[in-house]
């Protein structure tokens, strides 16, 4: 795993590069927001196909529990990937609602996550 550094705006990104899969379970995001955030960085980039698919099963509750930890240190996220292959309801209303805010968004390329996170 590699992170690129990102500055715009006096904003420090952490964009996440690596071909693995680097968060399986609960314990991997916990580890991953809070290793990033002791590296000085509160806004981090990381790739779809770096998430285990059963984070987008809304019913198992792992995109909850990873998310809120992001919430909990305050640290702001953009999760890049092609969101439209997803057929589950609930997952594109989490997907409109999360994007509403400023604290998790969804988007479809690295220029869109870069902007989302320097404002």
């Amino acid at each position: 795993m590699k992170i690129e550094t990102h500055i715009i705006n006096n904003n420090k990104i952490a964009e996440v590069v690596t071909e693995s899969t680097i968060i399986n379970s609960i314990e991997d995001g916990s580890d991953l927001v809070a290793n990033i955030y002791y590296q000085d960085f509160d806004k981090i980039i990381i790739y779809e196909k770096n998430i285990t698919p059963l984070f987008f099963n809304l019913k198992n509750g792992i995109a909850g529990e990873i998310l809120q930890k992001f919430s909990n240190f305050r640290v702001r996220l953009a999760i890049v990937g092609d969101f439209e292959k997803f057929e589950s309801k609930s997952l594109k209303d989490f997907i409109f609602e999360s994007n509403k805010n400023r604290q998790i968004n969804f988007v479809n390329s690295l220029s869109e996550a870069l902007e989302k996170l320097s404002n």
